[in-house]
C-alpha cells in the first residue's frame, strides 16, 4: 500500500474546501473521486470541520486521502490528525506543528514563501512545502525557487488555475493545491453542482497528466 506521501506524489492535486456545509463534504469527496481527484484537505476554519474529517476518513478508505488545513498550531494539528487526517498543510510555517505531525507519522505541509522560509520549512521536517500565495510570483517564481533549491517538493497554492497548472508543472512543482478553481463552496450546491465539480476534477487531472 502507498505511503501518504507516496499517494500526494502520484495523484499530485490537493482540493482545498473551505466553508462548505458539513452534511456536503462526503458527497463532495464522492465527486472529487469520480473526477480522479485523490485527495483533499478540509480547513480547520470551516464548520464542523473534525467530525467531517472523520466522516470522510471512514467513508472513503485508503484510495482517498483526506487532510486538515489552516492549522496553525501544534494543538490542532493533534486534533485533526486524531480524527483521521493523514496530511496536515498550514497557511504559515510553525516548527511545532511540523514537530507534531511528524510525530504522528502524517505529512507536513507548512506554507512558506521566501527561500529562506522554503529551506527553514523543509530543514524542520517538512515533506512538501506550500507555497503561498503562488499568485505572487507565478511559474517563473517557481522555476527560479527550484533552481537553488532542486530537492524540495514544492506545493503551489493560491490562484492556482486550470489556465496556469501546467505552467507550474513545467517550472518543477510537485504537487498543487486547488481552491475555488475547483471547488466553489458559494455556488448552490445541488446533484448539478456535483457532476459540475466531477468534471472540473476530471479537467485538472487531464492538465497535469499532459
Amino acid at each position: 500500500m502507498p505511503t501518504p506521501l507516496s499517494h500526494l506524489f502520484e495523484h499530485k492535486l490537493v482540493a482545498i474546501v473551505r466553508g462548505a456545509k458539513p452534511t456536503d463534504l462526503l458527497r463532495i469527496a464522492q465527486a472529487l473521486h469520480a473526477g480522479g481527484v485523490r485527495s483533499m484537505e478540509v480547513t480547520l476554519n470551516s464548520p464542523g470541520a473534525l467530525a467531517s474529517i472523520e466522516e470522510i476518513s471512514k467513508g472513503m478508505g485508503d484510495e482517498f486521502l483526506v487532510g486538515a488545513g489552516t492549522v496553525l498550531d501544534p494543538e490542532s494539528a493533534r486534533a485533526a490528525l486524531l480524527a483521521g487526517a493523514k496530511f496536515i498543510i498550514s497557511p504559515t510555517l510553525d516548527k511545532k506543528t511540523i514537530r507534531m505531525t511528524k510525530r504522528y507519522g502524517a505529512v507536513s505541509i507548512p506554507g512558506a514563501y521566501t527561500a529562506t522560509e522554503i529551506l527553514k520549512a523543509y530543514e524542520y521536517g517538512g515533506d512538501i512545502i506550500k507555497v503561498f500565495p503562488a499568485s505572487g510570483g507565478g511559474a517563473g517564481y517557481f522555476r527560479d525557487i527550484a533552481g537553488p533549491l532542486p530537492f524540495i517538493p514544492l506545493m503551489p497554492t493560491g490562484g492556482v488555475s486550470l489556465d496556469n497548472i501546467k505552467g507550474f508543472a513545467e517550472a518543477g512543482a510537485k504537487a498543487f493545491g486547488l481552491g475555488s478553481s475547483l471547488v466553489d463552496t458559494k455556488q448552490p450546491v445541488n446533484d448539478a453542482y456535483f457532476q459540475q465539480l466531477t468534471e472540473k476534477a476530471r479537467a485538472f487531472v487531464q492538465a497535469v497528466a499532459s
